[in-house]
């Protein structure tokens, strides 16, 4: 799979994030992030591009397990019987954040960037989601590399995993509008 490239010509990360700011302007629809492992950096990314504030609500980075229950909403009971390394975990807070800051979007990250295991999972497991208007999506990752590496990789994952939620929903979106043709 080659790098995504963006309207402006970036790569990876930069190019999604320009990509996935395009398709939410297009359609009036806005994004929030909550982020754990990343620590800010999905938004960080985010918001390096010009305009993001037209599709950008906001981030929370919840990095203590007390804060994706108190502020995201997430279970405390999946918190302590799962741990914060887990995809119902990422897929809650994707949706906790959602609703939380109004938005039309939310992605989540939460993992372990190491240098050591956390929750009895192993450096480089890492969940992904999305919720949206239509439900969501979790995704999980196996990274490799040190604790740069696995964030970075992280963030752009959860990035291209909303690009190709946006982009499913614009064909259902589209469908509808044809009158199911």
């Amino acid at each position: 799979m080659g790098e995504l490239v963006g309207s402006n010509g970036e790569t990876g990360a930069a190019g999604t994030a320009t990509e996935v700011l395009s398709l939410l302007a297009e359609r009036d629809q806005t994004l929030a992030v909550a982020e754990s492992l990343t620590g800010g950096l999905v938004a960080a990314e985010l918001t390096a591009v010009p305009g993001a504030s037209r599709s950008f609500r906001g981030s929370v980075t919840a990095y203590a397990t007390d804060l994706k229950r108190d502020v995201l909403g997430v279970d405390g009971a999946l918190l302590a019987a799962r741990g914060a390394v887990d995809p119902q975990v990422a897929a809650a807070m994707a949706v906790g954040v959602r609703n939380a800051l109004g938005a039309s979007w939310g992605i989540a990250t939460t993992g372990v960037a190491g240098p050591d295991p956390q929750d009895g999972q192993p450096v480089g497991t890492v969940y992904v989601a999305v919720a949206g208007p239509t439900g969501g999506k979790t995704a999980a990752l196996r990274l490799n590399g040190g604790r740069a590496e696995i964030r970075m990789e992280s963030v752009r994952r959860v990035l291209e995993l909303l690009s190709s939620e946006l982009q499913d929903n614009a064909g259902t979106q589209d469908t509808e509008q044809n009158g199911g043709i």
